[in-house]
């Protein structure tokens, strides 16, 4: 389709690209931005650089990993520019979507729970993890994606995981207070 797109054909094929492939790059994108309005802005940005510089798509990698790329760098240029202008507020966060599959109360509790626990991880960490853990790219799409070295994605994941478990892990205090058998009223 990116063949026919840049060969001229009036933008039929790529159009057919975007429908296909602009519901998961929105996904990436609000997991990495952490605001549907700022992923939005990204995605549209992503697809607009892509029609433009489809010519430079090479083939070494499918389409989707191409297109991921480039929806991840402009997500990371968008919160870059960002923190530039702004401090981000504690609350953005909340609206990254996290599949939830039973709406019950304790499972939405979790989601905004780790929610703020991925907002304050390194934005290279929550990258890897969202494209690993979240949205099931293997470790070498992910590198090709982010433009790294395989190992520098499993860093990233081993650590990212490892300060999540650390942010959500109860305190001493709080996990005391589990235990402890709760009076009968």
């Amino acid at each position: 389709m990116l063949a026919r797109h840049v060969a001229g054909d009036g933008g039929e094929a790529f159009g057919e690209l975007f429908r296909r492939h602009r519901d998961r790059m929105y996904a990436v994108a609000v997991r990495t931005c952490g605001r549907p309005e700022l992923a939005a802005d990204a995605v549209q940005e992503a697809f607009v650089s892509a029609f433009r510089r489809a010519d430079s798509y090479r083939g070494d990698a499918a389409v989707t990993t191409w297109l991921h790329r480039i929806v991840v760098n402009a997500c990371l240029d968008r919160l870059r520019r960002e923190k530039n202008v702004s401090v981000r507020r504690a609350g953005d966060v909340a609206d990254i979507d996290l599949p939830d599959r039973h709406d019950h109360h304790a499972a939405t509790e979790t989601a905004i729970v780790v929610r703020a626990a991925l907002a304050r991880i390194p934005e290279a960490q929550r990258s890897a993890l969202v494209l690993v853990d979240m949205q099931g790219m293997s470790v070498a799409e992910a590198a090709e994606v982010l433009g790294v070295a395989q190992g520098t994605v499993k860093s990233r994941c081993f650590r990212g995981r490892e300060a999540l478990a650390a942010i959500l892990r109860p305190s001493t205090a709080e996990a005391d207070d589990a235990t402890e058998p709760q009076e009968a009223s």
